[in-house]
């Protein structure tokens, strides 16, 4: 490929093509991450696999509501489970929590038994979205049914670490040698790993070698630009030069991790999606330091054939349901025998579930609730709320009565399990979401190991600012003021709430009181942040700005 269609192609993303165990994978990195904190080592090590469900998974055939069975079989005479079948989840539940499992899902129940497994009833956002493609963004974005969260540009996994890790500047480091976040087996870039404010760079894996190893099959092509204008553009084509070489370096470094890696289990189920789960444990023993993995699993739209007109226990959901369940109970059978189960957590989630009530072709149309599933030896091992309410539906037979939000899953993820400061829970857009029990105690990051590039003024470890921002709302100019007791090289931005730049510029902080202004006439009614970020140490303090229009 030439240097001129690279750029006009790809004018925010280096894209080169790898193979790692026989699946795309695309690693992400943003231009502002920073090496982890010192201290608190164990929490610095954790990483969290997420498993998306895609087409949408049905719910009430994966985990059945046995406490109001006869209704569950009223709402699906010929694609229900049936009695004698379904595997019984826990006798120690209340009554009206008394669920069971589907009965491909052996797997998940041994780990369920091994008390690493957990289950979040009825999961989702208000108003959900019943379109595979939007109700994809909103689940990747963090968004929901509201208009301000309706289409927020950039996915909360990629604000999230591009808030853990804000500095680095789209190259390896010697603390930091890996992508933030990796994508397994989809060619296709997710929407949670893209953010707004910085571009991402994006690198496929795919191919094989026949000892198993991947190898580089394409790089991008053409020599380095030779004079670089001294602009704006000028500036971002040294960025994209400098993409190509942190892409290099990123595929030598994920070659020598996979081949520094090993899996104490050798054999998997065969399938591709227990493959991506086998990669990454072979990656992580191999000491890649990646915070986040995304993989899939595809074929959950079931609209017929979900079950055999025979046998209920069978057809395509079921096959689905034992492709996930033994995979992931191979997976950390995997870790476990690795020595790294305890740095570990999984989750699944779907962008919506199915109808409460059968469709008369074997199968079921698009829903809204539906069930998370976490695993790990970390993970609270307990069913969090009760079955879904069969008897109170839409007038379509949809399930209507959310017990959790999906977001109070993945904020309890982010900081429970891998210790997001509050920075990167506001970054995440998840600081306002209550969290659950989901991570055992022993496990639990505590406040005194949270951590994130910018800290906000509530750190203990820094003279005492204040920033403030008035009138707001504001409709014309905002007055942005702030006391320091010192004086350093600042940046002040406005971001959007979905984390877009909106503008900034660079000021010179005095010590004593501060007084800038932000011209707000040209921007449509919303949330923004106002931020202010030392340019030395990286700190930064943020402020909510409301926006109206008269």
């Amino acid at each position: 490929m030439k240097r001129r269609s690279f750029l006009k192609i790809f004018p925010a993303a280096g894209v080169t093509s790898f193979v790692v165990n026989g699946f795309a994978m695309r690693p992400f990195a943003n231009r502002h991450m920073a090496n982890l904190l010192a201290g608190c080592d164990a929490v610095g090590e954790r990483v969290l696999v997420l498993i998306q469900l895609k087409g949408g998974n049905d719910g009430l055939n994966t985990l059945i509501p046995v406490s109001n069975y006869d209704r569950y079989m009223q709402l699906r005479p010929t694609i229900g489970i049936a009695e004698s079948q379904y595997i019984p989840l826990d006798s120690m539940l209340p009554d009206g929590a008394q669920a069971a499992l589907h009965p491909a899902m052996e797997g998940i129940k041994a780990l369920y038994d091994k008390g690493w497994a957990s289950v979040v009833q009825a999961a989702g956002y208000d108003s959900m979205n019943q379109s595979h493609f939007k109700g994809t963004d909103l689940w990747l974005s963090g968004g929901g049914g509201a208009p301000d969260l309706y289409n927020i540009p950039s996915g909360w996994m990629g604000r999230a670490l591009q808030a853990f890790f804000p500095d680095v500047e789209g190259v390896p480091t010697p603390d930091m040698p890996d992508p933030l976040g990796i994508q397994v087996g989809d060619p296709n870039t997710s929407l949670g790993f893209h953010t707004e404010t910085q571009h991402q760079n994006v690198i496929n894996l795919s191919g094989q070698d026949v000892s198993g190893f991947y190898s580089l099959i394409q790089t991008i092509g053409g020599a380095p630009i030779p004079n670089v204008p001294d602009t704006d553009q000028g500036a971002e084509l040294e960025y994209i030069m400098g993409v190509e070489q942190s892409i290099n370096q990123y595929a030598q470094r994920i070659t020598q991790v996979f081949n520094a890696g090993s899996n104490f289990i050798t054999t998997y189920p065969s399938n591709g999606f227990a493959n991506q789960l086998k990669t990454v444990a072979r990656m992580i023993r191999g000491g890649c330091k990646t915070k986040i993995y995304l993989c899939q699993l595809g074929g959950f739209d079931t609209h017929s054939a979900q079950v055999d007109s025979g046998d209920t226990s069978l057809g395509s959901h079921s096959l689905l349901l034992q492709t996930l369940s033994d995979a992931v109970k191979t997976f950390f059978d995997d870790l476990e025998g690795l020595g790294i189960a305890d740095r570990v957590a999984a989750c699944t989630f779907s962008e919506f579930g199915r109808c409460a009530k059968e469709n008369g072709s074997f199968g079921t149309d698009h829903g809204t609730l539906a069930p998370m599933l976490l695993f790990g030896k970390g993970i609270r091992p307990r069913v969090h709320g009760v079955n879904v309410n069969l008897d109170d539906l839409t007038a379509d037979n949809q399930l209507k009565n959310k017990q959790f939000d999906y977001r109070q899953v993945f904020a309890t993820l982010l900081q429970d399990w891998l210790g997001a400061n509050t920075f990167v829970m506001e970054q995440a857009m998840f600081g306002n979401y209550a969290k659950m029990f989901l991570v055992q105690k022993e496990y639990t990051v505590g406040p005194d190991c949270y951590y994130g590039g910018s800290p906000t003024i509530y750190d203990p470890f820094r003279p005492v600012r204040s920033l403030t921002v008035s009138p707001n709302p504001a409709s014309v100019s905002a007055e942005v003021t702030y006391q320091s007791e010192v004086a350093f090289d600042a940046l002040l931005s406005l971001h959007s709430l979905g984390g877009r730049l909106v503008s900034a510029n660079s000021q010179a902080v005095q010590e004593g009181f501060n007084l800038f202004y932000f011209d707000v006439t040209a921007l449509p009614t919303g949330t923004y942040f106002v931020r202010l970020q030392d340019k030395t140490n990286g700190r930064a303090e943020t402020a909510k700005l409301t926006v109206m229009r008269r």
